[in-house]
Parts: structure tokens; C-alpha cells; sequence
């Protein structure tokens, strides 16, 4: 059974930043200062398999709804 994850707070994290270079710093000062809901795809762009390919990925949406209206 894996144990739940301590949740950090800032105290705990202050060491952490401390450590980090002046460019990490700035990185990180800036993913902060990101507005809510802003997409993470600027700081983590998406993998190659995040989007798939497939040709008829929404056909599983049309089933279902023929009787609805």
C-alpha cells in the first residue's frame, strides 16, 4: 500500500528555491506569475502520442443521440 503524499508548505519549500540557480529562479517566477487557466503547454509542450490519429476518434460521441431532441 503506497502512503499518502505529504503536503508541502511554503517553509518546506523555501529550501528548495533557495538551492535553485538564478535561471531556475526566473523560470520558475514566471510559470508562477502565469494567469489562472493558462495553458501549460508553455512551459510543457505536448508529448507526440498526447493527440491521437485515429480518423474517427469523435464517432463513439454520435452514439447514443439519435433519439434525443
Amino acid at each position: 500500500m503506497q502512503a499518502m503524499a505529504k503536503t508541502l508548505t511554503a517553509d518546506d519549500m523555501l529550501p528548495l528555491v533557495a538551492s535553485l540557480t538564478p535561471r531556475e529562479r526566473v523560470r520558475l517566477l514566471r510559470l508562477i506569475a502565469l494567469p489562472l487557466g493558462a495553458p501549460v503547454y508553455l512551459s510543457v509542450p505536448p508529448s507526440r502520442n498526447e493527440f491521437s490519429a485515429d480518423e474517427e476518434s469523435l464517432a463513439w460521441d454520435a452514439e447514443g443521440w439519435e433519439d434525443v431532441g
